[in-house]
Parts: C-alpha cells; sequence; structure tokens
C-alpha cells in the first residue's frame, strides 16, 4: 500500500493559489480531496460534474445515454468556463475534462492545476461499485480504466503544475499536504474546528 506522496515541480507557475483546480482520472478523490482542502483552506468547493447534474436536471448516466458523451463534453466546457472564473475556489473536475483543449487552456491560465494520481489498483477498486461512472459499464472494466490511463495520462501531465499520488492517506492529511505545498495558511475556521 502506497501512502507517500510524490511531486513535481518543474513547471514554474505564476497562477493565483486562491483558484486551485483538481485533475486526474476517476476515483483518485479529486471531490474527496477537494471537499477536505477547501474546508482546511476556507475556499468554495464545486465539483464540476455535480454542476453539471445541478443544470442539466438530470444524473451523468441519463445525460450520456440522452446526448452521448459529445454532448456531455459540451455541457462540461461552459461549466469549467463559468468555475475557472471564480475566486477562492477548489475545483474537481471530471476524469475527462482535460480531453478539450478550451479546458486545458483555461485551467493552465487561470489557477494553479494539481494532478491526483493514484495506481491502476487503487482506482478499480475505489471505482468498482460504482453504477454512477457510463465508461465503466462494462464487462472489462479494468481495460477500460488501462486505456483512459494511457490516453489522458500525457493530458493531465501537460495542464498541472504540480501532481500528487496519496495511495490511501486520509483526505485530511492529503489536504494538508497540497496546502503547505503551495503555502496556503488553514483559515481561521479551520484552526478552531481542530480544538
Amino acid at each position: 500500500m502506497k501512502n507517500e506522496t510524490s511531486t513535481f515541480v518543474d513547471k514554474p507557475c505564476d497562477q493565483n493559489p486562491r483558484k486551485i483546480f483538481l485533475v486526474g482520472p476517476m476515483g483518485v478523490g479529486k471531490t474527496t480531496i477537494g471537499k477536505a482542502l477547501a474546508a482546511r483552506v476556507g475556499y468554495t468547493f464545486m465539483d464540476s460534474d455535480h454542476e453539471i447534474v445541478k443544470r442539466c436536471g438530470a444524473n451523468i448516466p441519463w445525460i450520456f445515454d440522452l446526448e452521448g458523451e459529445e454532448g456531455f463534453r459540451q455541457r462540461e466546457m461552459q461549466v469549467i468556463d463559468d468555475l475557472t472564473q471564480e475566486d477562492t475556489i477548489i475545483l474537481a473536475t471530471g476524469g475527462g475534462a482535460v480531453l478539450r483543449e478550451e479546458n486545458r487552456n483555461w485551467l493552465h491560465s487561470r489557477g494553479v492545476v494539481i494532478f491526483l494520481d493514484v495506481s491502476l489498483e487503487e482506482q478499480l477498486r475505489r471505482t468498482s461499485a460504482d453504477k454512477n461512472r457510463p465508461l465503466l459499464q462494462t464487462a472489462n472494466p479494468r481495460a477500460v480504466l488501462q486505456k483512459l490511463r494511457e490516453d489522458r495520462r500525457p493530458l493531465y501531465e501537460a495542464v498541472a503544475h504540480r501532481r500528487f499520488e496519496f495511495g490511501r492517506m486520509s483526505p485530511q492529511r492529503s489536504a494538508a499536504i497540497i496546502a503547505n505545498h503551495l503555502g496556503i495558511p488553514k483559515c481561521p475556521k479551520s484552526l478552531e474546528e481542530d480544538h
């Protein structure tokens, strides 16, 4: 079980640490870690997939069934454009958000992009029972996840300013590492809740 973090800091980042965008494959913990990070630093947490569902009034499998992946990606692009313009935000993006060049440009130029990574085995463990992931409703989810990793990893790496891999570390500890790495202090409310 891997609990250590690995990071790359080889991309200069002049972007505002008041806007933090989480990218990475499904099941990596973008929403869970994002919520913990937002609570720690006092930012607003948003999830692009949840925002799509809220705006559309339908769940993601329904959108995929009715509009196909292309329709979903169009909706996602509008949400990413809108949310990356918010301030003091932690934004968890869907696993495929990096597929559109526009999304990658907005994410990279408007804030600090964190690539959350995880092993294939851990990703499979985390997503195995989730029926709300249309791309995994197949006889061989492992093969799908492997193919998605191969196709999308270069995009995650290209858009990201930093990369972290946390394994089974707690969301709170993971959030603390990210915040410390970016030099963002705990918000006063978060300090009060620690006591």
